[in-house]
């Protein structure tokens, strides 16, 4: 696959710098915007997690109620029957919602991390772009040459003071 980072970074020869900056500044904002919706779509998941632990507890709890109930006269067992079976068709409908809610979220959140790691790599990249760019400046080669001078200096002296 073509990395979609090197045509943006051609320009960079005719003083284009400021293209790479950009282009790094915007994969970080990038990857905090995917960071973000990467905890909310986690919140969300925790939350409709919650919402199915009441709604099961809330039927164990009919279900009980249901249990203890056949005791009493007939037509209250038929209503009571009734309710919970409205109850728990009603929570099983809500139970399935919520499993397509939680499976669509973890997809999602799937998706996210995946593309956090893709805007991470580019990211990357485009920083050893700009290191490298960096270094095939005149300044940085001026000053690399200055050091190698002063290094060899300093060997001098030392070479001098040895004797």
């Amino acid at each position: 696959t073509a990395d979609p980072i090197k045509p943006k970074l051609a320009p960079l020869n005719e003083g284009g710098s400021e293209l790479l900056n950009k282009t790094v500044a915007h994969l970080q904002e990038e990857n905090e915007k995917l960071k973000t919706r990467l905890r909310t779509i986690e919140t969300q998941a925790t939350a409709a997690l919650d919402e199915k632990s009441k709604l099961e507890k809330s039927l164990r709890d009919l279900q009980m109620i249901q249990g203890d109930q056949k005791n009493n006269a007939n037509q209250d067992i038929t209503e009571l029957e009734n309710k919970v079976a409205a109850l728990k068709s009603q929570f099983e409908k809500t139970l399935n919602d919520t499993t397509a809610n939680q499976k669509f979220l973890e997809e999602d959140l799937v998706t996210t991390k995946h593309n956090l790691l893709k805007v991470q790599d580019q990211l990357s990249t485009a920083e050893k772009e700009l290191e490298k760019k960096f270094q095939q400046t005149a300044a940085y080669r001026n000053m690399k040459e200055i050091l190698t001078k002063k290094n060899e200096q300093i060997k001098d002296l030392r070479r001098r003071l040895s004797k």
